[in-house]
């Protein structure tokens, strides 16, 4: 395996340059999906790495349940730096475990008092609440549910007639677009991988803006959406963020860029930019990094399985 063993661990970090460009050169829809895959799999691939290092890490521990051939002599020469790597990815792998397993049980905690509290609701999709702080995000359906717009009475005394609808139309394209499972696959990897946490933020805007250019040809008004976009966050500024709301109408994204991306012309919609453009370059190179993990981990895997194979006692 030699030194590409560890290529899935460090290559997160050409996500840094690649989140920027997608985000302001490729289609909003475009950039969260890429992104959300590519974090995925870069993800995915760096704990292999870490699993694989564990294996040999681990096997070199007395008292070991392993097979004592994988601790030979073999079996170590195929990880560089065997000693140091092998047993530092026996805690690295357990703390990514924890940090995945603690964000999956918060989101479900969270799905579920959420659904509880909007027990009364029943067969509504949108739940008009009577608060006097100002808030608005999509609530994803669970189990046998259905997925609803969540509002406050004064997040809508706060906005006019267009921009209501502006409001419920963003909404609507969090749920139907299932912005919350991108969303959610970005913070996993982000937990996984700490250099993978620039394409959660990239993420969480374009998301943002995907649903702000649905509404905005729900309304048939970029500036509308503009305008209640910008509303709805000063209102909202010193109310802060409820702690149910997966994807909020105000909070999530540079509010300002949005705006600014609002009040442009609409962003053309291609399924896969050509690769001599920006959005090209960004794209490209995005899944070229994601490629190369993949059949770097790919490699790794077999490789050590085949060595471990050999080595253990018929």
């Amino acid at each position: 395996m030699g030194v590409f063993v560890f290529l899935p661990l460090v290559l997160p970090l050409t996500a840094w340059p690649i989140a920027r460009l997608a985000e302001q050169h490729l289609h909003p829809r475009t950039a969260t999906v890429l992104l959300s895959v590519a974090a995925g799999v870069l993800a995915v691939c760096s704990t292999v790495c870490l699993a694989l290092l564990m294996v040999v890490g681990t096997a070199q521990l007395p008292g070991n349940p392993l097979p004592d051939g994988w601790s030979d002599e073999e079996v170590r020469e195929a990880v560089p730096y065997d000693e140091v790597a092998g047993r530092a990815a026996i805690p690295a792998l357990l703390a990514v475990v924890v940090a995945c397993a603690r964000t999956l049980w918060a989101h479900r905690r969270v799905r579920r008092r959420s659904v509880r509290a909007l027990a009364g609701a029943r067969g509504r999709s949108v739940a008009v609440l009577p608060d006097g702080e100002p808030y608005a995000y999509a609530l994803p359906a669970g189990r046998g549910g259905q997925g609803r717009v969540v509002v406050s009475t004064a997040m809508l005394s706060c906005l006019e007639g267009g921009e209501r609808r502006a409001l419920f139309a963003h909404e609507r394209a969090h749920l139907a677009g299932r912005h919350h499972r991108f969303l959610l696959a970005v913070h996993l990897a982000a937990r996984a991988n700490p250099f993978l946490r620039p394409l959660r933020t990239a993420v969480s805007y374009t998301a943002e803006r995907w649903a702000d250019e649905e509404a905005a040809e729900a309304v048939g008004s970029r500036r509308t959406v503009a305008r209640a976009v910008g509303r709805a966050a000063l209102v909202s500024r010193a109310a802060g963020r409820p702690a149910a709301a997966p994807v909020h109408f105000a909070a999530a994204g540079p509010v300002p860029r949005r705006v600014a991306a609002l009040l442009e012309p609409a962003p053309v919609v291609r399924s896969w930019p050509p690769v001599f453009t920006t959005a090209g370059l960004a794209a490209w190179t995005a899944a070229a990094g994601t490629t190369v993990s993949a059949l770097s981990s790919a490699n790794s895997a077999v490789t050590l399985f085949l060595v471990l194979k050999a080595a253990t006692p018929l």
